[in-house]
């Protein structure tokens, strides 16, 4: 392997919004906040929705159907 092509990792603290602390290693050393995690973000904690998306389908046919016949 080639010497000093790698970049330098730190080991450094990361706070969430939610109040979670987690110790990651990183390229940069002053990344140190995010705003979402595994413990708040929706598709995690099983409160993500699901569109109805045949319905928009549905209605999207319908209205070029509609226009098609004039």
């Amino acid at each position: 392997m080639k010497t000093d092509i790698h970049p330098k990792n730190y080991k450094i603290k990361v706070k969430c919004d939610c109040g979670a602390e987690y110790d990651i290693e990183t390229t940069k050393e002053d990344f140190t906040k995010v705003e979402i995690c595994k413990n708040c973000h929706p598709f995690f904690t099983g409160q993500g929705k699901t569109l109805d998306t045949a319905g928009r389908v549905d209605k999207f046919k319908k209205k070029w159907d509609a226009a098609k016949k004039k």
